[in-house]
């Protein structure tokens, strides 16, 4: 069980590297959504050759014959897109801050949901009193690692503000519902990359089709001012999304929706500490404070209570 643990916050540890590259990617393209389009295409490259080396059957169609197609197959991929975008939406009108303290909040409250009410096909988990305490120590631990200065008292927001606030937290809750479908999926078929797959094809149509609405231009600059010419290393954050994608697959069945999702949201922000206090991937830095470490030490007590009882 430890290990299952390690490997979950190692997974989570690559998506702040897959969010630079892709950000990186970005002023290449000139559109967030082009560069997850590309980022996501180069994901599904690299599962097709995965699932030809270790599922070649898969992709016979008379495997098929008597399977039923559910929604399972289709509104995952969906779901990631979603979460993808309503970051992009939310982050101009409320700061980054508070977009990820809603959308880690979104994800604790419908990940703990999946495993008391057993949805999508997930194991059923009592709800007890110490759950309750982890899910405070949680959210506890989320806000002293994104605190920020308030604004003056005197200071009004608009209603618009807190209405995307709500938002925010509802788009939180689709990277649990997408990890549940996906598991739920891959045990089907019996075979998580497969699963992975189809979530990484039905997200790179989806984001084909919105860059095509939205942004109407399919050219990738060759040079930056800034960065200098593109590079082939900005193309692989697909790979390192296809990691944290599947190993969240594997893991669902075996630690719950709720400390798969966590462990993941645990391992982006202790690497998110190494890149800020280090001042990696071009980052200015910023040295770890007592506040930050007291947020760490308290979303690992909180795992342990979801986990332990």
């Amino acid at each position: 069980m430890f290990l299952l643990l390690i490997l979950g916050v190692i997974a989570g540890m690559v998506v702040p590297f897959q969010t630079s590259i892709n950000s990186r990617l970005s002023l290449y393209t000139q559109s967030s959504f082009y560069a997850s389009t590309i980022s996501f295409f180069t994901g599904t490259l690299f599962l097709i050759l995965l699932n030809l080396i270790l599922n070649p059957t898969l992709f016979v169609p008379s495997h098929y014959a008597h399977t039923h197609f559910s929604f399972y197959w289709f509104v995952g991929g969906l779901l990631g897109v979603i979460f993808l975008t309503g970051n992009l939406l939310l982050l101009p009108r409320v700061g980054a801050s508070l977009t990820v303290v809603m959308s880690v909040t979104g994800q604790i409250i419908m990940s703990v949901a999946i495993d008391t009410f057993g949805w999508l096909g997930a194991d059923k988990e009592s709800f007890t009193l110490i759950k309750l305490v982890g899910i405070v120590f949680l959210l506890c631990g989320i806000v002293l690692m994104n605190y920020v200065k308030q604004l003056p008292r005197n200071h009004s927001r608009p209603w618009s503000f807190y209405i995307w606030l709500f938002i925010g937290f509802i788009f939180g809750f689709g990277p649990p519902l997408q990890t549940t479908i996906n598991s739920t999926l891959g045990q089907a078929i019996h075979s998580s990359f497969f699963a992975s797959l189809i979530s990484f094809t039905v997200g790179t149509i989806t984001l084909f089709i919105l860059t095509l609405i939205f942004h109407r231009r399919l050219k990738v600059d060759a040079h930056h001012d800034q960065l200098g010419p593109l590079k082939p290393l900005y193309f692989i954050g697909g790979i390192l999304g296809v990691i944290f994608v599947t190993m969240n697959i594997i893991l669902m069945p075996y630690l719950g929706a709720a400390v798969t999702t966590i462990i993941g949201m645990l391992g982006q922000m202790l690497m998110g500490v190494i890149i800020d206090h280090f001042g990696l991937l071009g980052t200015a830095p910023n040295k770890v404070t007592l506040r930050k470490v007291t947020g760490i030490i308290a979303i690992i007590v909180g795992i342990m209570l979801l986990r332990l009882f």
